[in-house]
C-alpha cells in the first residue's frame, strides 16, 4: 500500500509546513518591531532566532506523525468510517474483509482528502504579525521612540551648572547654587517630533528649533543672563524659575552669568549649540535607461519607478518634462509638469512612485526628443528643500534621412553614388589596421584594395581642378584587344579575386577619356619625378602647386593600399589631408566684421608729439597678506611672557583674551569638540582671577593647535655679510 502511505505522508508534510509558517510569522513580527524600536539589524536577527526557537518548542511542528494524521482524518471525515489506520498496515497481514475496507478507505481519501485542512493557526499568526508590523511602522514614522526619550530625561547622565565668581572680594560668603536646570528642544512642527527635555546644557538641535532654558537657584539673586557670541540675553523670572527661549539659526557657544544680591558676579563654563541641517530629499530612478530611442512603429511608452526618501517627510514630487521639436535655429521647446500615477503621501519618509508616459500623449512626432527629471520637495518651513534627479532622455527616430540630391533643373545626376573624403579614408585605414588580427588574409586584402579604389576616385576628382587628370594616374586610353595568351594569363591572376571587375582606368566616368602614348619605361606610371626645377622653388607655393603635391601624396597612398600595406599608406594620406586643408584655408574669403567703427584721425594732430591731454594711469595696491587670527597670536605671545615671568593676567590681558576667545569661537563652530575645552579655559582666565601657571600653559597649548601655520610670504630681506666675504667681493671687483 505504498500509494496510501504516500497520501498520508503528503498530508503530514503539509501539516508540518503550516506549523513552521506559524512559527515564522510570530518571530518575524516581533523582530520587525524590535528593529524599528532599536534600529539595529543584529539585535533584530537575534530576537528573530530566539523567539522562533521558543515558539517552535511550544508548537512542536516536528511532532506530527502518521498516527496523528490518521486520527485527525477519522475525526474530520465521517465516510472514512474510522478505518484510516488500516492504510498503515500491510495487506498480507489483514483478513479479506479488512482488505476490502482498506481498499474502500483508500478510494475515499483520493476523492475527499482535499476537503480537509490540517489543523493550524496561520490566520491568527498573520494577524499578530500584522499588528507588530503596524506598530513598528507607526513608531518609526512618528518618531515615538525619540518622543519617549525626550519626555524622560536622564538627569544623572548630565552635570550641574557650576558657577565661579568674578572679582569677588568676600571669602566667607556662600554663593548661590543651581537646584534645577532644564533645556527644552522643540523641533519645528513639520517634523512631527515631540519636545526633548534634558539637563545636559550641550545641545544638538535641528535648524529652526526652539530652545528654552529653565534655571532655579537655592536663594534669591538679582539677575541672570545668557551670553552667546559676544551678546547678552537676560532671562525672565517666572514663579521662581528663570526662563529664556530663542530659535536656533546657527551653531555656537554660550554660557550663563548672574549677579547676586551683593553685586557679586558669577559665570559658568561654555556650552555648545550644534545646529543640524535638514537634508534635501534623495531621489533614485529605477527600471529605465539613461537614453531610450523608439522607432516610429514601436509602442512609444516609458515606464519607470522612483524611490524618494527624506529625513523628516516628503511634501511633493513631480516630473518636469521638456519636449524639443525641430533642429538648428528653428528648434522649439515645450515644458510640462507631470504627476506620478500614484499620488505622494505627504509626511512619508520613504515612498516609491511609478510613472508610465506615452510619448504620443505628449504630442511627440518622429525626430522629437524628450528630456525629463524628477523633482521632490520636503516639508521644511518656510522654504522647502528641493532636490532633482539626473536628466533622462528619450527620442523618436526620424523617418526622413538626408540624401545627396541635385537641382531639379539638371536632367541627369552625374555625381557618383558613393564618394569618400580624405579624412574618411584615414579613419577607415586606421580601423583596418586595428582589425587586421581579426580578419582573414582574403578579407584584409579585399578591404585594402577597396580603400585603394576609393583613394583613386578621390584623386581623380581633385585632378579635375588641375585639368591634368591623365598625368596623375593610370593612362586612360582605349583598350586594344587582348591576345589569347594574355587572356589566359589574366584568368590566372592571383589578385583577380581581390579586385573589382570594373576596376579600370575610368570605371565611374569620373573624367573624359583621352588618348596617350605608352611610355617605354614600365615603371613610369608608378613613380614621380620630383627633380623638376619648377617644383624645386624657394618661394611660396601656389595653390596649383600645392594641389599637384597633394595629388602626388594621394597616388603614393593608393599604391601602398593596392600593395596591401595600409600602415605605409597612412603617412601619405595625412600629408595629403594637410595640403587639402591648407588649400581650403588659403581660398577662404574673409569679410570685415560689423561692429566698432573708429573715429577718423585728425591730420593736424597726427604725429605732433603733444601729450597735454594724455593722462597716465597709475594703480596702487597693497599686496600684503592680511594677518590671520591676530588676537590669538598676540595672546600666545603674552601667555609665554606671563609664564616666563610667573605673573598673573592684568585687566588689559583679559580684554586681549576675550578677543582671542571670539576668534577661537568662530573657528570652533565647525568642530566644537576640538576647541571647547580651550574655549572654556580661555573664558575662565578672561573673566575671573582663578588663573594658574598650569591653566595658562594649557590654554597656550590649545591656542597653538588652533592657529594654522603661516604660508611662506616672499619678501626682501637684508642678509649681513662677514668681513671675509666683503674682502673677497672687493678683491673680485678690483680684478674686474
Amino acid at each position: 500500500m505504498s500509494g496510501a502511505t504516500n497520501i498520508l505522508i503528503q498530508f503530514k508534510r503539509k501539516w508540518q509546513l503550516l506549523n513552521w509558517l506559524e512559527v515564522f510569522l510570530y518571530a518575524f513580527g516581533i523582530a520587525f518591531l524590535v528593529y524599528f524600536l532599536l534600529v539595529n539589524v543584529l539585535i533584530a536577527m537575534v530576537v528573530f532566532l530566539s523567539v522562533g526557537t521558543i515558539i517552535s518548542f511550544l508548537i512542536k511542528p516536528w511532532s506530527s506523525n502518521l498516527n496523528r494524521v490518521t486520527t485527525y482524518i477519522d475525526k474530520k471525515l465521517d465516510i472514512a468510517e474510522y478505518s484510516t489506520g488500516l492504510l498503515l498496515k500491510r495487506k498480507d497481514t489483514l483478513s479479506g474483509l479488512a482488505q476490502l475496507q482498506q481498499h474502500k478507505v483508500l478510494e475515499t481519501l483520493k476523492k475527499n482528502l482535499n476537503t480537509i485542512k490540517p489543523p493550524n493557526n496561520v490566520l491568527k499568526a498573520s494577524l499578530v504579525m500584522l499588528a507588530f508590523v503596524l506598530v513598528g511602522l507607526a513608531v518609526y514614522q512618528f518618531n515615538l521612540v525619540e518622543y519617549v526619550k525626550g519626555t524622560s530625561p536622564k538627569r544623572p547622565a548630565s552635570e550641574s551648572i557650576a558657577f565661579v565668581p568674578i572679582d569677588s572680594t568676600e571669602t566667607n560668603f556662600k554663593p548661590p547654587n543651581i537646584t534645577d536646570q532644564l533645556v527644552k528642544v522643540r523641533y519645528p512642527r513639520y517634523t512631527n517630533i515631540g519636545v526633548f527635555k534634558n539637563t545636559n546644557m550641550n545641545v544638538k538641535a535641528l535648524e529652526g528649533s526652539s530652545l528654552s532654558w529653565e534655571l532655579r537657584f537655592d536663594m534669591n539673586i538679582k539677575d541672570v543672563s545668557i551670553e552667546s557670541m559676544g551678546k547678552s540675553y537676560p532671562m525672565q523670572l517666572d514663579e521662581g524659575i528663570y526662563k529664556k527661549s530663542f530659535v536656533v539659526q546657527a551653531s555656537g557657544f554660550y554660557n550663563f552669568k548672574f549677579t547676586d544680591l551683593k553685586d557679586n558676579e558669577y559665570t559658568s563654563k561654555l556650552y555648545s549649540i550644534e545646529m543640524l541641517k535638514d537634508e534635501q530629499p534623495n531621489i533614485k530612478i529605477r527600471d529605465i535607461e539613461q537614453f531610450t530611442s523608439f522607432d516610429f512603429d514601436e509602442d512609444m511608452k516609458l515606464s519607470f519607478r522612483t524611490d524618494i526618501t527624506d529625513d523628516y517627510g516628503l511634501a511633493d514630487a513631480y516630473i518636469i518634462a521638456t519636449v524639443s521639436k525641430g533642429s538648428g535655429e528653428s528648434v522649439k521647446f515645450r515644458e510640462e509638469k507631470l504627476n506620478f500615477d500614484n499620488p505622494i503621501s505627504i509626511g512619508n519618509k520613504r515612498q516609491t512612485v511609478s510613472k508610465t508616459m506615452q510619448l504620443e500623449s505628449l504630442k511627440m512626432e518622429p525626430g522629437d526628443e524628450l528630456y525629463f527629471y524628477v523633482e521632490a520637495l520636503d516639508r521644511k518651513k518656510p522654504k522647502s528643500n528641493q532636490a532633482r534627479s539626473e536628466t533622462y532622455f528619450a527620442a523618436i527616430k526620424d523617418t526622413v534621412s538626408d540624401q545627396f540630391a541635385v537641382e531639379a533643373t539638371m536632367g541627369v545626376d552625374l555625381m557618383p553614388e558613393y564618394f569618400r573624403s580624405q579624412r574618411q579614408l584615414i579613419i577607415d585605414t586606421e580601423k583596418l589596421i586595428k582589425n587586421k588580427p581579426k580578419l582573414t588574409t582574403k578579407d584584409f586584402k579585399f578591404s585594402s584594395n577597396e580603400l585603394g579604389f576609393d583613394q583613386k576616385s578621390l584623386r581623380l576628382k581633385y585632378a579635375e581642378f588641375m585639368g591634368e587628370e591623365t598625368d596623375f594616374g593610370e593612362s586612360i586610353e582605349s583598350q586594344e584587344e587582348t591576345p589569347d595568351h594574355e587572356a589566359e594569363h589574366s584568368e590566372e591572376d592571383p589578385l583577380a579575386e581581390y579586385t573589382h571587375d570594373h576596376d579600370n582606368e575610368n570605371e565611374h566616368n569620373l573624367v573624359e577619356e583621352k588618348d596617350k602614348d605608352k611610355k617605354n619605361n614600365p615603371l613610369e606610371e608608378f613613380i614621380h619625378d620630383h627633380s623638376d626645377p619648377e617644383e624645386a622653388t624657394l618661394f611660396t607655393e601656389s595653390l596649383k602647386s600645392k594641389l599637384r603635391q597633394a595629388l602626388n601624396e594621394m597616388w603614393d597612398a593608393e599604391l601602398y593600399l593596392r600593395l596591401y600595406t595600409p600602415e605605409k599608406s597612412l603617412p601619405y594620406q595625412y600629408r595629403a589631408l594637410k595640403l587639402i586643408q591648407e588649400i581650403k584655408n588659403s581660398a577662404r574669403i574673409y569679410v570685415h566684421r560689423i561692429g566698432f567703427d573708429p573715429p577718423p584721425i585728425k591730420e593736424d594732430k597726427r604725429l605732433s608729439g603733444k601729450l597735454d591731454e594724455v593722462s597716465n594711469f597709475r594703480k596702487n595696491e597693497d599686496l600684503k597678506i592680511p594677518e590671520v587670527y591676530p588676537s590669538i597670536r598676540r595672546t600666545i605671545d603674552r601667555l609665554a611672557q606671563l609664564i616666563s615671568e610667573n605673573k598673573m593676567p592684568t585687566t588689559e590681558d583679559r580684554v586681549l583674551f576675550k578677543n582671542a576667545g571670539s576668534e577661537l569661537a568662530a573657528k570652533a563652530i565647525e568642530n566644537p569638540g576640538n576647541y571647547l575645552k580651550t574655549l572654556q579655559q580661555l573664558k575662565l582666565i578672561s573673566d575671573t582671577n582663578q588663573s594658574t601657571q598650569v591653566l595658562l600653559r594649557s590654554v597656550q597649548r590649545g591656542l597653538y593647535a588652533a592657529v594654522p601655520s603661516k604660508k611662506p610670504n616672499p619678501s626682501k630681506k637684508f642678509v649681513g655679510q662677514s668681513e671675509i666675504n666683503e674682502l673677497l667681493i672687493n678683491e673680485l671687483n678690483i680684478n674686474d
